[in-house]
């Protein structure tokens, strides 16, 4: 089980109260992975949370090569929290990969149960798919423009 210092020192949980933390820390595990290792596959079941501690993740949706690579202080997955609780990419394992689990069946218990809990998970987890969004958007203006008849220059 990770203790609150390790989940603290995550930006995700930093304003989440004391007593929230420990809850979700309650849910959490340490778990290893090897290169190569799928964390996930697009298309299947959505659980689960990582806390990436070390290593690098790739995200890809089977057409490109990479849409994102996460690392140490990253967090990876959200579609646990959204219907219809699938995979929108699939999760690889570019280098050994150590994290925290979090058990979302188990989180999702105990944010049902106590709303507030929810409302700080739910609001925490929007400021990283928001700062995920806005660091797209700078890739993408920083990239060339694709030529309109899709021709190499």
């Amino acid at each position: 089980m990770a203790t609150l210092t390790e989940l603290g020192a995550f930006a995700l949980f930093q304003d989440l109260e004391r007593d929230h933390l420990a809850q979700v820390a309650a849910t959490a595990r340490d778990v290893r992975y090897r290169t190569g290792d799928r964390l996930f596959d697009e298309g299947t079941p959505a659980w689960g949370c990582w806390l990436i501690t070390s290593g690098r993740v790739a995200l890809d949706d089977g057409t490109s090569p990479a849409v994102e690579s996460l690392s140490a202080g990253d967090v990876l997955g959200w579609s646990w929290l959204v219907p219809p609780y699938r995979w929108h990419f699939t999760a690889t394992a570019v280098t050994d990969v150590t994290a925290i689990l979090l058990d979302t069946d188990r989180l999702k218990n105990f944010t049902d149960a106590d709303p507030s809990l929810g409302h700080a998970v739910t609001k925490a987890l929007f400021a990283v798919l928001l700062s995920r969004l806005q660091a797209t958007r700078a890739r993408l203006s920083a990239s060339p423009p694709a030529r309109p008849d899709g021709a190499d220059r």
